[in-house]
Formats: C-alpha cells, sequence, structure tokens
C-alpha cells in the first residue's frame, strides 16, 4: 500500500518486493496532476520489476491509467485483471466476494500509524472472520513478515502495509 508518508522512501521499498508481488497505489491527498505522474513513475518501475500495480480510487482513472487492477468498493465489475478492496468486517467481505473482488484487504489487524485510535480487530478475531469470507483475504494494518507467519495459519493469504515496506 502506498501513500504519502511512503514517498520519500518509495523507490526503495519498491526495489524490496519479491517479483509478483502487487502494489495498490492510494496516495489519496495528493493533487490530481501529481497524483497521475506519480503513479505513471510508480507504474513504470514496477513493470520492470515484474510487480503487479492497482489503483485505489476511481476505476475510470485505474483503466485510463493503464492500472493492472483497482482497489476499492463497488458491486459493478471492473474490466481489469485484478480487483481489490478494503474490509473491516465479515460483512464487507462478503460484499466484496460478491462483487467479483479477487483478494479482500481485512484492517486494522494490529494497531497502525494510518488509522491512530481505531481499535484493531487482534489475530483471533482476523482469523474467524477472514475464514468464514469465502474469498482470500490479505491482512492490513500493523502487519510485518513474522505477524504474517502466524495469521498465514489463520486463514491470510497474504499481507500489505506502509511501514514495513518503508521504515
Amino acid at each position: 500500500m502506498t501513500d504519502e508518508r511512503a514517498d520519500g522512501t518509495l523507490e526503495q521499498a519498491l526495489a524490496r518486493l519479491p517479483r509478483g508481488a502487487g502494489i495498490v497505489f492510494r496516495h489519496h491527498a495528493t493533487p490530481p496532476a501529481g497524483r497521475k505522474a506519480r503513479f505513471a513513475q510508480v507504474r513504470r518501475i514496477a513493470k520492470a520489476r515484474g510487480l503487479i500495480v492497482i489503483l485505489a480510487g476511481d476505476p475510470r482513472d485505474a483503466i485510463g491509467w493503464r492500472a493492472d487492477g483497482w482497489h476499492g468498493r463497488s458491486a459493478r465489475r471492473v474490466p481489469l485483471r485484478f480487483r481489490t478492496a478494503p474490509a473491516h468486517d465479515l460483512a464487507e467481505l462478503v460484499a466484496a466476494r460478491r462483487a467479483g473482488v479477487d483478494v479482500a484487504f481485512l484492517s486494522p489487524v494490529f494497531p497502525t500509524r494510518s488509522h491512530p485510535g481505531s481499535s484493531a480487530l487482534g489475530p483471533l478475531r482476523f482469523g474467524l472472520i477472514a475464514r468464514g469470507a469465502g474469498i482470500r483475504v490479505a491482512a492490513l494494518g500493523g502487519m510485518t513478515p513474522r505477524r504474517y507467519r502466524r495469521l498465514a495459519m489463520l486463514g491470510a493469504s497474504g499481507w500489505a502495509a506502509i511501514d514495513a515496506w518503508t521504515s
């Protein structure tokens, strides 16, 4: 996951990702022209490294900017290779499954700087929700490789982070 906090170290983070990994490009606070330009830079690096780039926001931008996929909430089908969505509970995971989402990011699993003060699901609640969803669920929120290994046993099919890749 990207946002403006990661901008100074984003290129280094992209270099650390394994081939085939994905990037959900958010940068919601960046003005539109700058956001599009930054997305193009990230996309160029990602393509050279064999990474998947998914754009959060308007699905029309994801199509027009030649993203590999779209990240967002909508029941509408989007003609892109990948579709991801955010989720915070079982109802949102079920809605994502019905919308044809490939992977839903369930969060926050642990306390995170992205959502200060939000109550975290914790590993057990994450596992209970993820296993009942009928969709691939990635863990998000305070994630590290060590925490992912623990959550994989509870039903996580992947994980995402900002700080774990940029700090």
